[in-house]
């Protein structure tokens, strides 16, 4: 592996840290992620996007088929109305 230097506020890093150890990880895991994806051209929104795609239509919330329309959200009570 390479060391690589780099210039970074150090209330970031200090944020990083916090973060890093929240989940289990290291800034220097977190920064080694990140530059492998960019190397490789990966979108990490597009497979984001596509991991919620694939949720919704696998989630069981809406199992009655109950189908809305946009008039039923102008249809509803509001607060400090009669």
């Amino acid at each position: 592996m390479t060391n690589l230097t780099i210039a970074i506020d150090e209330a970031i890093v200090r944020q990083a840290r916090v973060r890093a150890i929240q989940e289990g990880t290291s800034v220097s895991a977190k920064v080694r992620d990140f530059l492998a994806s960019y190397a490789l051209g990966e979108q990490p929104q597009k497979h984001a996007a596509q991991a919620f795609i694939d949720a919704a239509r696998g989630s069981q919330a809406n199992a009655s088929g109950t189908r809305w329309h946009r008039e039923d959200a102008h249809q509803r009570p509001y607060p400090g109305r009669a």
